[in-house]
């Protein structure tokens, strides 16, 4: 075989796993698009989740490669493997952990519904309102708690690049450190997301208690804010419906990822 030959022959090898490296890629630019933040709505919120999910499917593509199981194995002596791995295993408990919190979020929020609609006293109400709200700062205190361990999981990938990796393994290596910058950064804006209060404590107060009741124009108007929290509440329900069928599918791909680097690093 000539050494044009082999070249041709060479390039052909890494084309696939060049292809899948660029999906990659592709699929981190979309969740950046996003531009996901605090301060972004539901709707913004099921779409990164969505595109979280896109990019394992595409991960999953690259990893599941002959020629990247080769490459991976290669350097390093498989630590970047193992890197991956043990990324890979506390990402995926962790979304357990967020799947948890957005079906205790929808339990709250029903049990709150059916307080509201039961029409009750307001004094009731209140109370109900008050223990949704003590729910809230459980979940800011645990969302804070995950928050910290992704802070301590965005570690630099690169440096398991050895000397003499080619520059196809180079670039694969840098898209996956991206890629696990990005589903950090995913999870870390959701929980940020999930912990700021539904209630705000100027609409949990004084508009609802039964002091109000009866007394004209001021009772319409505790009575028209009630009827506006069941209307908020049967919205965030439908968006969580949206969360968690957003995380379950993640939580498969996660899963599958996983399982690629299991039997990688087996082999």
């Amino acid at each position: 075989m000539t050494s044009s030959s082999k070249s041709k022959h060479v390039r052909s090898i890494s084309f696939p796993r060049s292809h899948f490296t660029q999906k990659v890629e592709e699929a981190v630019n979309n969740l950046k698009t996003l531009k996901i933040s605090t301060a972004s709505t539901a709707e913004t919120m099921h779409d990164g989740l969505l595109g979280l999910e896109e990019l394992y499917k595409c991960m999953n593509d690259l990893l599941n490669l002959p020629q990247t199981l080769q490459a991976l194995s290669q350097y390093q002596q498989g630590k970047l493997v193992e890197d991956l791995l043990d990324k890979s295993v506390r990402l995926l408990d962790l979304c357990g952990a967020i799947m948890e919190l957005v079906l205790q979020y929808k339990e709250n929020v029903r049990d709150l519904q059916s307080s509201l609609r039961k029409r009750k006293t307001d004094s009731t109400t209140e109370t109900s309102i008050t223990k949704f709200t003590s729910f809230n700062k459980k979940i800011k205190k645990e969302a804070k708690r995950l928050v910290s361990i992704l802070k301590k999981m965005d570690q630099k990938t690169d440096g398991f690049v050895s000397q003499d990796a080619d520059q196809d393994t180079v670039d694969m290596i840098k898209t996956l450190t991206e890629a696990n910058a990005m589903r950090i950064s995913i999870f870390q804006m959701f929980l940020s997301f999930l912990s700021v209060p539904l209630l705000k404590p100027k609409s949990s107060k004084l508009s609802l208690v039964s002091s109000f009741v009866n007394k004209g124009r001021i009772a319409c108007v505790g009575q028209e804010e009630k009827t506006n929290l069941e209307t908020r509440l049967e919205s965030f329900e439908a968006h969580l419906d949206n969360f968690e069928n957003g995380l379950e599918g993640l939580f498969r791909r996660m899963n599958r990822s996983r399982s690629s680097l299991l039997n990688m690093k087996s082999c």
